[in-house]
């Protein structure tokens, strides 16, 4: 698949005039031409760009970056940088086979916490500003469905019972899975529920599951009273603690805490809350 100039300027943020100009200064990128003469992009010269883009943002000037992505081909790079750059690239063509290819290369080269810390959701954070809506919604949903396939796991459940959700208008379910991935690999019990989750569903699922904890999610900026009342009703319907994460929990910690919720940042902190409730019963 070939891509036309005004794609590449979106997808890599290098504006068309740009492109233009180091194509007559330094003979790069080298584009062939299509119908009606108009410039069209491989996908390796796709990949070379955006390595030019990233060398600009770290300080290179265009002509010291250009040269340097001349001299060190892609597969010279540390494993982490080529992956990432075949991931990027093979969704700048539309070719949702190749790049879940690279998801599988990476599952075999890093261990799950690494995978999903160090690949997987920094891939999630960096969508919206690289790529447009139809690309973000291809390369989204690959990587979601990898952080679940590591959430889903196969192996021994025999730690504590968790339901991780986004409560009901959270539709950014990425640093949930991430939870998910690290108390998986403690081996506790999981009902991950996903995003835009009703209140009835989680209040259900912590009964049905005789939970712990209930871990929720929350990302997107919503008014402060409205993010208390959703907590609230979270926390009335359970019988276990809720430990709340995620940069809206942040921005609003005292609301988080007024709802009778906890303030949580790590698996970590989630565990510790879990065990408010494990040493109650143990006693």
């Amino acid at each position: 698949m070939s891509l036309r100039i005004r794609t590449i300027a979106r997808l890599t943020g290098v504006r068309e005039a740009t492109l233009r100009a180091w194509e007559r200064r330094y003979g790069f990128p080298r584009p062939a031409r299509g119908e009606n003469n108009y410039r069209v992009y491989s996908r390796d010269e796709v990949e070379a760009v955006r390595r030019v883009a990233q060398l600009l943002r770290e300080g290179f000037s265009a002509s010291e970056a250009i040269d340097q992505v001349r001299r060190v081909p892609l597969g010279d790079l540390p494993i982490g940088t080529q992956l990432r750059e075949r991931f990027w690239s093979a969704v700048a063509v539309l070719d949702a086979e190749a790049a879940d290819r690279v998801l599988d290369d990476a599952s075999v080269v890093m261990t799950p916490i690494a995978l999903s810390d160090g690949f997987l959701l920094p891939l999630l954070r960096e969508m919206a500003d690289r790529l447009d809506v139809a690309r973000e919604h291809l390369a989204s949903a690959l990587v979601r469905q990898r952080l679940r396939s590591l959430v889903l796991a196969p192996g021994a459940a025999t730690g504590p019972r968790a339901v991780l959700a986004c409560p009901v208008g959270e539709s950014h379910e990425g640093g949930l899975l991430g939870l998910g991935v690290h108390l998986r690999s403690m081996s506790w019990k999981l009902a991950v529920l996903g995003a835009d989750t009703p209140t009835d569903a989680i209040v259900t699922a912590a009964s049905a599951l005789d939970a712990d904890v209930v871990a929720l999610s929350v990302v997107m900026p919503r008014p402060a009273a409205e993010l208390e009342s959703v907590l609230a009703a979270v926390v009335r319907g359970v019988a276990c603690p809720v430990a709340v994460g995620g940069a809206a929990a942040r921005d609003h910690v005292r609301r988080v805490l007024a709802a009778g919720a906890h303030y949580v940042e790590t698996a970590q902190d989630v565990a510790e809350v879990a065990s408010v409730r494990l040493r109650a019963l143990a006693r």
